[in-house]
């Protein structure tokens, strides 16, 4: 066991007034299960980056291990060749026995290493480079976030893999994967930066009981400070009041009332120097309060622009109510469906039969390469929102209710670019509301003024969350939405969700999220 220490680490991004850190101290030791917590743009990668030595930094990072880093990067034009071959160029210590060791860990057969790397499954690529991450002797490795888009089964396999391991900062925002694999936590709060043994669960429990105490202080400070302030402003009046009552004494006309224009100067005196005592006190009850609020967590409660059922007061003519009549209560259907994509005979979906009825929320769960999203673009397709890379239906019926207003979030977010104020003239949404609804999401105002391509990936996503959330649909269809979003703003999104209850439809796999949103799971057979 030894330390990493970091003292006065200061960084900011070339180009920026912001320091991203601004003399941080931290120490930690190199056999912790480290969870590494913070919302979206406090600095997670970023931190992760200066430990590898990839930025220059003012302070001294220290530490007596090599450092790991996941994911590693690899190169389209690399990605024909087998981990095999490419273990020398990521990590060219290892040994092939050692990494195939870890394969069987992690319940992948050995003849990966030989497949071109390109003919992996996302699952498969994953759990290959964890191996290979931890083939290693006497490192401190950084993982970041391995379980985006990885289905269930997957993140089970992951989150045993982690838990049996040491030594590692693990950045994620999966609240199970941080409670089962972390027994330490460090956290990017607001203001400050702290290092707690326990899990996310126990962090956060003594969070909020160190908020509710910081809350408690606060308030009495305040009133404290009330009470100061009344009580020097009445010795101030009281003191001029004093020093008035002078006024009319002659001491020359008048000698024997002298000594008392003398003691009213004194009265005076004291006064004011009870005032001013009452001033230092403010000012040392406000240096006491400063800071109190600083890193509180207080997710701020959204909304949802939902529209009613279908039929209800949505401006169709009785007759259109009449024939959507049938589908108030089922709203999507499939029966039967076989889908394939363009160009290909190869059923991704086939023999599937479901149903969306209003006021549900499903979650389609499965295996990677199940077809979860092909469902939602066949959906969106029969709705008249066909994607670029929409399924064919080949057999079977897919029926959506006529009318149906659907907002949809897709999983990739990288075709974001422009200004805010562009995006929001291209959906039609109102610019300031817009951008307020960021800010709840703890976007910063500094983004607003960048092009979305210069977003984080968690930014990016924000924004595709909350054009959903002020679009008003019948039907909200969100497919991976909480990828690279942090752990606060889940918990603001599973409460407007459970607020206003609308009709949707989702691909999820963060389990806890899934356990109090969902009112039905569809599980899909095959992928791999």
């Amino acid at each position: 066991m030894s330390q990493i220490q970091v003292v006065d680490l200061t960084f900011a991004y070339e180009g920026s007034f912001d320091f991203v850190f601004e003399h941080v101290s931290f120490s930690v030791d190199s056999d912790w299960k480290l969870g590494l917590i913070g919302r979206n743009g406090k600095g997670k990668t970023t931190l992760l980056r200066l430990l590898l030595g990839e930025y220059p930094y003012s302070g001294t990072i220290s530490a007596s291990v090599a450092f790991g880093y996941f994911p590693y990067p690899i190169p389209e034009e690399k990605k024909g060749m087998c981990l095999w071959e490419l273990m020398g160029e990521l990590k060219p210590e290892s040994e092939e026995w050692r990494v195939i060791c870890e394969f069987g860990k992690l319940g992948l057969s050995a003849e990966l290493m030989y497949r071109p790397f390109g003919t992996l499954s996302h699952g498969e690529r994953t759990k290959a480079l964890l191996a290979l991450l931890f083939s290693g002797e006497n490192d401190f490795l950084l993982v970041d976030e391995p379980t985006n888009h990885l289905e269930q089964e997957s993140r089970e396999t992951v989150k045993a893999y982690l838990k049996g391991k040491k030594g590692f900062i693990l950045v994620s925002h999966d609240r199970d994967l941080l409670d089962e694999c972390a027994d330490h936590v460090l956290v990017l709060n607001r203001q400050s930066i702290e290092v707690q043994a326990g899990n996310f669960s126990s962090w956060w429990e003594n969070k909020a009981r160190q908020d509710h105490f910081a809350q408690m202080e606060n308030e009495k400070h305040l009133r404290e400070i009330a009470s100061l302030k009344k009580a020097a402003a009445r010795s101030s009046r009281w003191a001029e009041k004093s020093e008035g009552s002078k006024i009319g004494f002659d001491p020359v006309k008048d000698p024997g009332h002298g000594y008392k224009r003398a003691y009213i100067g004194g009265k005076t005196k004291k006064l004011e120097k009870r005032a001013k005592q009452f001033e230092r006190r403010m000012e040392q009850e406000i240096k006491a309060k400063e800071g109190l609020l600083a890193d509180i967590e207080e997710p701020v409660s959204l909304k949802l622009a939902g529209l009613p059922a279908p039929g209800k007061g949505d401006g169709q003519s009785a007759g259109q109510r009449g024939l959507k009549a049938y589908h108030k209560e089922r709203l999507v259907y499939g029966q039967d469906l076989f889908l394939v994509y363009s160009g290909s005979r190869k059923g991704v979906l086939e023999n599937f039969s479901f149903e969306l009825r209003q006021g549900e929320r499903v979650f389609l769960c499965g295996r990677n390469g199940s077809g979860k999203s092909t469902v939602l673009k066949a959906i969106l397709a029969a709705l008249g929102r066909p994607q670029a890379d929409a399924p064919q239906v080949l057999s079977g019926q897919l029926h959506a209710g006529a009318g149906l207003v659907v907002s949809y979030v897709s999983q990739d977010a990288s075709f974001l670019k422009g200004s805010v104020k562009g995006f929001c003239r291209e959906r039609g949404l109102e610019e300031s509301l817009f951008c307020a609804v960021l800010r709840q999401l703890d976007v910063d105002r500094a983004q607003f003024a960048k092009n979305m391509e210069e977003f984080s990936e968690g930014q990016k996503k924000k924004v595709l969350l909350a054009a959903s959330l002020m679009t008003p649909a019948h039907l909200y269809i969100w497919d991976e939405p909480l990828n690279y979003i942090d752990v606060f703003s889940r918990m603001q999104l599973e409460e407007v969700l459970l607020a206003y209850q609308p009709t949707m439809l989702l691909v999820e796999h963060d389990a806890r999220f899934r356990q109090k949103i969902a009112t039905r799971v569809i599980r899909l057979p095959g992928g791999r």
